[in-house]
């Protein structure tokens, strides 16, 4: 999995998401078909992204508690 295309296109979504602020809960199952590869590609390329400060993650207070992504 190519991490640029990922945090490209993760960015693209975050970007265009109507939320304030500007957030995005990521389906990995969506996004690992869109790349062709598996949901834990996927997984283990966010979390490269947000060891490495490009993007950040966190648990949404109310229900579904989806892990959200914000740009930082």
């Amino acid at each position: 999995m190519e991490k640029e295309k990922l945090f490209q296109r993760i960015q693209t979504m975050i970007i265009s998401s109507s939320k304030k602020p500007k957030q995005m809960a990521v389906s990995t199952v969506k996004v690992a078909d869109i790349f062709g590869v598996t949901p834990s590609e996927i997984e283990q390329g966010l979390q490269e992204l947000v060891d490495e400060g490009r993007l950040r993650k966190r648990k949404m207070t109310e229900p579904p508690n989806s892990d959200i992504y914000l740009l930082p």
